[in-house]
């Protein structure tokens, strides 16, 4: 299992690492714990993980009137994890750029 699925890169995150330097965001599997998620990011960018907050999000119904009919269809359930690193650590996303 996967835990980390991606790192959260838009505005309002970016703005919340400029305010907290240490408090970076990842979407991740919707089944890990929060145990499994620190200690992913710690193996995965060599930091020191202090708390995890997690937030399940459940999918939008979406619809759209075409051409061929009505189409009706969901985006897909997410889980969101805000990790706090100790002070001192950061990560840096765009270093392989």
């Amino acid at each position: 299992m996967e835990i980390i699925v991606k790192p959260i890169i838009t505005e309002k995150m970016t703005k919340t690492t400029e305010k907290f330097s240490n408090r970076f965001g990842f979407i991740v599997n919707r089944r890990a714990n929060k145990i499994e998620i620190k200690k992913a990011v710690e193996s995965l960018y060599n930091v020191k993980v202090d708390r995890v907050n997690t937030m399940n999000y459940n999918g939008k119904n979406k619809s759209r009137y075409t051409k061929a009919g009505f189409i009706k269809g969901k985006s897909s359930d997410f889980k969101k994890a805000i990790v706090m690193l100790a002070e001192g650590d950061s990560i840096d996303f765009y270093s392989n750029i």
